[in-house]
């Protein structure tokens, strides 16, 4: 039998997601600074962030199913001390190709964010997983949403090398509380790491809602990055012609999907998380339907974004809780395929927002979106009874 969480282990679970995850995005807006001081041409830095969505997907790969094979205490304890000495190799990069190499690792120790979201599930009382996934996802939502912020002022007054070393040492305490307070007990597997490595892909083939979680998980994570990528790149140009500063500002728009998540746990606790998440796809449709009228009144599109972002971070908490019921024991590895896989529909949504704004304009974007959200809300709609 899982043994809960003790009292505060979801908060701490939260807030260890929310500082790991936040490193993938800390130093992006100081991206400049760091080529000139490393004196490389910022087309090289540049590539910092690639390495660290890279580094994560190998993470979600590799790392989120050993989630099934070790204590919680000690893996995410582990995990966070390599994350801390990442970032320590990080701050101290002579040169480009150290800090490249820092940020795979960077990426890939970041990862337990996941770790945490599914040991929140697995662990939560019963009656209980939605509550826990979701409290999770609000702490990595916060870090993904506030990571460029606190980076941008910590680097102002650390530098960059000094606020990657206050992240290590977040990292460091965090892993002392998770060593002391999360579970002990070592889940029961019936197969070894490599074996569990090597099941990975058949997983899509056993279980049918893992499929459709993967389906409808995918075509929401498009949406989400064609619309921020295309927002990004529609108001720097004319007629909006805003500065990067201003843009930045709509990201707050995040912050209802943040304040929406812990309510999305309490529904999908009450009632079937297919339910919940259709429900919350349709929402996010409609915010891209708004925001496809145009980029012209920024009140309207503020809303319409934070109606989007709500919409879009509840239904990836259902899903996930949804994830961690198809098998408790093994939620680990269905996790691990079905990030790997939501990362790299975002991926391909980020490739192809440039051409497709190019070709249709930002109303075409918005339709694009709520055409991939729509059809997300179709699948869900087919679930089984009671999924």
């Amino acid at each position: 039998m899982t043994r809960p969480l003790p009292r505060g282990g979801t908060f701490l679970l939260a807030s260890i997601a929310g500082t790991a995850i936040a490193n993938n995005y800390t130093i992006q807006p100081e991206l400049t600074a760091v080529a000139a001081d490393l004196g490389v041409p910022l087309a090289v830095i540049g590539l910092v962030p690639t390495a660290a969505l890279t580094g994560c997907m190998a993470g979600f790969a590799l790392l989120l199913p050993l989630t099934d094979h070790l204590a919680p205490h000690r893996l995410v304890g582990a995990q966070l001390t390599a994350l801390a000495a990442a970032l320590a190799l990080a701050a101290a990069a002579p040169g480009a190709g150290v800090l490249l190499a820092a940020y795979l690792l960077i990426g890939a120790t970041a990862s337990v964010a996941a770790q945490a979201s599914n040991i929140a599930g697995r662990h939560a009382p019963t009656g209980r997983r939605g509550t826990g996934v979701a409290t999770v996802a609000a702490g990595m939502s916060a870090g993904i949403l506030l990571g460029r912020l606190a980076g941008g002022a910590l680097t102002g007054v650390l530098g960059w090398r000094g606020m990657l070393l206050v992240f290590a040492a977040l990292a460091l305490l965090g892993a002392i509380a998770a060593a002391a307070l999360l579970p002990r007990q070592r889940p029961h597997s019936d197969r070894g790491y490599r074996a569990a490595l090597a099941t990975l892909p058949p997983l899509l083939r056993q279980f049918p809602e893992l499929r459709r979680a993967v389906a409808m998980g995918g075509l929401w994570y498009f949406a989400f990055n064609l619309i921020w990528v295309a927002l990004a790149l529609a108001l720097a140009q004319p007629p909006h012609s805003l500065s990067p500063g201003a843009i930045g500002l709509y990201s707050l728009a995040g912050l209802l999907g943040f304040a929406a998540l812990p309510l999305t746990g309490r529904l999908a606790d009450r009632y079937a998380p297919a339910t919940v998440r259709t429900a919350c796809v349709l929402a996010a449709a409609a915010g891209t339907a708004l925001l496809a009228t145009g980029l012209d009144s920024p009140p309207v599109t503020a809303f319409g974004l934070a109606v989007f972002d709500a919409g879009c971070f509840a239904a990836q908490a259902a899903n996930q809780s949804r994830i961690i019921a198809l098998a408790p024991a093994r939620s680990g590895s269905l996790s691990s395929v079905y990030l790997v896989l939501y990362f790299t529909s975002g991926a391909v949504g980020t490739a192809v927002t440039a051409p497709l704004l190019n070709t249709l304009g930002w109303q075409g974007i918005g339709l694009t979106a709520t055409t991939a959200l729509l059809l997300a809300a179709a699948l869900g709609s087919r679930s089984p009874a009671g999924r």
